[in-house]
Order: structure tokens, then sequence, then C-alpha cells
């Protein structure tokens, strides 16, 4: 049985009289380790004061803590509002190192934890017709798709060809941006797509994302779209 994803259906965010979204006046500190880099921004209403991005596969454990505390030298840790983490899809390990993190950072500075789903922190927003999907392996993408920010569907895990047939549907005859890891895998398959491969998501987003979300905040829990390759003994997860 699919797991189903936290906060969804999506639920209202701030918006100013036009009916544009804005951020509240939070201050957040996010973090991202779910793929192929190891990030964190810290957010002050609508200014970033600080971001920082490394590519990587591996090492997430190791570079998380050091570069969060590199980065808030400057500024500290009072006053802040809240602390954000992807939790996936992505990679189980990874994303794991990053929800971990913050949950302890949380618990020590008693703010609250806001999950952030990797796949909106990919789109980061954009205008159009766009589609984050991540490499899954087996043949298959983490997706989601999102038109000029607003999500069309729930994410998923889906074979490629079942992805690139659902996109089809959803976008009908006008442009499509791929982005992630997975948008290579989709590029043949939706002609004239414009395809972008960031490493991860923009950190600075992810804290966007998190000073949207209403209270009372959902508790933060992985989002794993499909089960783990490898499982602890007894299928406990100390993350969950």
């Amino acid at each position: 049985m699919r797991p189903t994803p936290p906060n969804w259906p999506p639920r209202a965010s701030c918006a100013n009289s036009s009916g544009r979204r804005r951020p509240p006046k939070v201050r957040i500190l996010a973090v991202d380790t779910c793929l192929d880099a190891c990030s964190a921004a810290l957010l002050d209403g609508d200014r970033v004061l600080a971001a920082v991005s490394e590519p990587m596969s591996r090492g997430h454990q190791e570079r998380l803590a050091p570069m969060v505390a590199e980065m808030m030298a400057s500024f500290g840790f009072e006053g802040l509002d809240r602390i954000a983490s992807t939790v996936g899809p992505g990679s189980f390990t990874g994303l794991r190192v990053g929800l971990a993190f913050a949950k302890g950072l949380s618990a020590a500075l008693s703010v609250p934890l806001v999950g952030v789903g990797s796949l909106p922190a990919l789109a980061g927003g954009r205008a159009g017709f766009v589609c984050a999907a991540v490499d899954a392996r087996r043949s298959q993408v983490y997706l989601q798709a999102f038109r000029d920010g607003a999500p069309l569907m729930a994410p998923d895990a889906l074979a490629v060809e079942t992805a690139a047939a659902r996109l089809a549907e959803l976008a009908g005859d006008g442009p499509v941006t791929l982005i992630g890891s997975g948008a290579p895998l989709l590029d043949g398959m939706i002609p004239g797509a414009m395809v972008e491969r960031p490493g991860g998501p923009d950190p600075a987003w992810v804290a966007r994302l998190a000073a949207m979300v209403r209270e009372p905040i959902p508790t933060a829990r992985p989002l794993y779209l499909r089960t783990p390759d490898a499982k602890l003994p007894g299928g406990i997860d100390p993350y969950a």
C-alpha cells in the first residue's frame, strides 16, 4: 500500500490582497540532504541572510553540522522561529540525516520543526508547467507536477514510461520544464521539454515553503513513496 504524502491536499497559505503568496515574517533555518547536495539557508521574512550548498552524493552526515555551524556563526541561533528540513522523496539515507539533525536542533532550541517535500522544493515556484522528477532507480522516478507553483498531483513513484504518459496528459500542448535528476530519463519522451538538473533544492526555497505552513504544524516524517531497499532489524525506523 502506497504511503499517503503528508499535508495532501495542500492547505491554503498566507496571501496578500492581490492573492499572491507571501511568507510571514519569521526567521527559519532550513537544511536539505535528500539528494545530491548538502545545503542550508537562513531566511528572515523575505530576506535570505545566508545560504550554502555543496554538491555531494555521500558524506552528508559528516558535513551538515559543520556547515550549519559555519553559516550561523555570524547570526547565532537565538531568535529562530522554525527549523525546516526536506523529508523526501530522495535518498533514504540522506533524508534521514537532515531530518535527524533538524529534529535534534528543534528539540534543543524548543522551536517547531517543519517538514518540506523535496519535489515542491525542487520546483521552486517556477512559472508555467513544471515537473520535479528524481531518479528513483529501478527504472522509476519520484514525480510531482506543478503549474505556476500549484501542485497538480500528489507526489508519486512511477515507472518512467507511466510518468511520461501522466505528464503528457497533465501538460496538454503547452511547454514543459523538467527539473531534477530524473529529468533526463523523461526528456526524450516529452518533445520540446526544457531540462534543468540541479544537485538539490534551493535551501532558501525550502525555508520559504516552511514559512508558508500554517499552525498547527504537522509532525515531520520521512516521505519514502516506496519501501526502502534496506531495513533495520525488526523494520524499525528511528527517524519516523
